[in-house]
């Protein structure tokens, strides 16, 4: 099952790449990043219950791969960034989110909206805490 779930990762996030335009030799890198965030994710969530903290600690890793790959194959950030964290985005939970509140079960669908909410903030925060230690570090070699 786990290398079911590799495998329709990294198709994702070489799908999604294909759809942002990423040059075609950065597609295997592309689909490899989200297949890395992706088995971070699930190693994680077997560990912990709540899906925020592997989320947060996933996009972490995203980011930092993307960062490398971005100095190795000398292509900006985001082809890579984007497209890795496409596996980790709650879409479906905003989609259930947005279905209870058609079906007019309000009480489920703000619970299952701040779950959305909160993975997606966590999202943001490991894609923001990459990059500030990224300048970090930059900034510290000069």
């Amino acid at each position: 099952m786990i290398i079911e779930q590799l495998l329709m990762s990294f198709v994702a996030s070489a799908a999604f790449a294909i759809l942002f335009n990423v040059p075609k030799g950065s597609l295997l890198q592309s689909g490899f990043v989200g297949m890395i965030g992706w088995l971070l994710y699930i190693s994680l969530l077997n560990v912990v219950d709540e899906p925020i903290l592997p989320t947060l600690i996933s996009s972490f890793v995203v980011a930092v791969t993307s960062q490398v790959f971005a100095k190795l194959y000398k292509t900006p950030i985001i082809v890579f960034s984007v497209s890795g964290i496409i596996p980790l985005v709650p879409g479906g939970l905003a989609y259930d989110a947005m279905r209870k509140v058609v079906e007019n079960h309000y009480d489920t669908a703000v619970q299952l909206a701040a779950k959305a909410l909160m993975l997606s903030g966590a999202i943001a925060m490991g894609l923001v805490f990459s990059e500030v230690i990224n300048h970090l570090i930059r900034r510290s070699r000069l």
